[in-house]
């Protein structure tokens, strides 16, 4: 009885570790894709509302700030880095913006302006502990989390703003939200939400400069080896900084929807923000295959985590299960991310040596 000589393959081991391969790489391509088509169509076929397109626009607008503070994540992954801050400068964003209207009694753009600044604060501080300090930014993040949280607290005295509070001297609060400010929540671009126009702009805008200008090829190289990039003259310590400055300026704007939507200065915004930005930006690095972060890949994420909860709240699911549902997509996402993709490399990396 013969036997195959140890280290060549017959054809049909060959075929079949093609279609194997073919199959694997097919599933770490598309399988998210298909998982987020397959739960649309499920909510579709048995929830009739579901289908509407004012629940579509509705999921994509509650799932605006997620989205836009996942985004910023992700452009701090890109250099290989982690943004912890997100959700506090978000909830800053809402406070700092509830008190430049109701309480410095401003417009809504020059609220706009402030919030925007203090978050390029934030981020150009997260820069200054990581890249210049070179604190490991995880702990770095962190302490500015800390550190804003404590920040918003002492500004606003620990209280909510809103139109027409009581003052520490006992005058009401001058001014309101106005309406310009509020637009960016309620009102519409023809028949899309604005929250929605953003989102999706901030999307085409990050995958435009990461996958198609040489700065994005910067950021990349940057995150993958940052010494490597520094010898290729990379100028890494501008590219690290700019990419937090961006992360701090896309939880302001998260931060901004937030205020628009609340019509408040609530003390609690954006507390729950953080761990929903991370999944989704966690997950957009598995969604196609990339195997690292990507603008589609997150805005496709929170797409994801949108219609989960939007169809478990129609089918009658508890609200605490969905924090369930939403972990078991970011454990499969980083089963695909780092299980899988590693299985076909090696595979692939198999195949080759026979």
């Amino acid at each position: 009885m013969s036997r195959t000589p140890p280290g060549n393959t017959t054809v049909v081991d060959r075929i079949r570790g093609g279609a194997l391969d073919t199959v694997s790489a097919g599933i770490v391509r598309w399988g998210f894709v298909a998982v987020t088509v397959l739960l649309i169509g499920f909510f579709a076929l048995t929830e009739p509302n579901f289908r509407t397109a004012d629940n579509m626009f509705g999921m994509l607008k509650f799932i605006a700030p997620t989205a836009i503070a996942g985004l910023g994540v992700m452009l701090a992954m890109t250099v290989g880095g982690i943004d912890l801050s997100v959700g506090a400068s978000a909830g800053f964003a809402v406070s700092i913006a509830a008190w430049t209207m109701v309480v410095g009694n401003q417009v809504g753009g020059v609220a706009v302006g402030v919030v925007l600044v203090g978050g390029a604060l934030i981020g150009a501080l997260n820069a200054l502990l990581i890249v210049v300090a070179r604190i490991p930014d995880l702990l770095a993040t962190l302490t500015t989390m800390f550190v804003i949280v404590g920040l918003k607290l002492l500004i606003v005295d620990g209280k909510s703003i809103s139109s027409q509070m009581t003052l520490a001297d006992g005058s009401s609060a001058p001014g309101r939200f106005t309406p310009d400010f509020l637009w960016l929540d309620r009102g519409n671009i023809g028949p899309v939400p604005v929250p929605v126009v953003i989102f999706i702009a901030l999307t085409v805008l990050l995958w435009f400069v990461l996958e198609r200008t040489k700065w994005g090829r910067a950021l990349y190289a940057v995150g993958a080896n940052a010494e490597a990039a520094r010898l290729a003259g990379i100028r890494v310590l501008l590219y690290r900084t700019a990419a937090y400055v961006g992360c701090g300026l896309l939880a302001s704007v998260a931060g901004l929807l937030l205020a628009a939507r609340i019509g408040q200065g609530d003390v609690s915004a954006g507390n729950s923000l953080l761990l929903d930005a991370m999944a989704v930006s966690l997950v957009g690095v598995s969604v196609l295959g990339m195997g690292r972060p990507n603008a589609w890949g997150t805005a496709l994420g929170a797409v994801l985590i949108a219609v989960m909860v939007t169809g478990f709240t129609m089918i009658g699911l508890p609200y605490y299960a969905q924090d369930f549902g939403k972990g078991i997509v970011l454990l499969v996402a980083l089963l695909f991310s780092f299980t899988f993709s590693r299985k076909r490399t090696v595979v692939v990396a198999g195949s080759m040596t026979n």
